[in-house]
């Protein structure tokens, strides 16, 4: 009977974590850069820098993961302060604006064609 109720105790307290486990809520910083395709290139090159510039991030800025020892991610609860989640979201948005501006080439000059004679 002792080793059910430490089985159901080990059980329910694992239960709480999900949600708001760490690795949980890095996963959703990840953004789709789909939904920025249909922005027009400068306003988005306006939307990334303006965000990098509120966050005091570079524009090239990319979502970092904490590495949870040998499977604990799910597990282990999300610690980090509101700052420090709002600035990794912020992180994720940036890349995905990134990935749809390389992806169309915004803010890179049209290639010059050269005239030449036939011949």
């Amino acid at each position: 009977m002792r080793w059910n109720m430490l089985v159901l105790a080990s059980c329910l307290a694992a239960t709480g974590c999900v949600g708001n486990s760490m690795s949980e809520r890095q996963d959703d910083n990840i953004e789709s850069s789909l939904q920025y395709d249909t922005v027009p290139c400068d306003q988005l090159l306006a939307q990334r820098n303006g965000l990098a510039q509120q966050y005091n991030l570079p524009t090239t800025a990319k979502p970092t993961f904490s590495n949870p020892a040998m499977g604990f991610g799910p597990f282990t609860p999300d610690v980090r302060s509101k700052a420090q989640r709002d600035t990794d979201k912020a992180t994720g948005e940036i890349d995905a604006m990134n990935r749809s501006i390389d992806r169309r080439n915004c803010g890179k000059p049209d290639k010059q064609k050269k005239f030449s004679l036939p011949g």
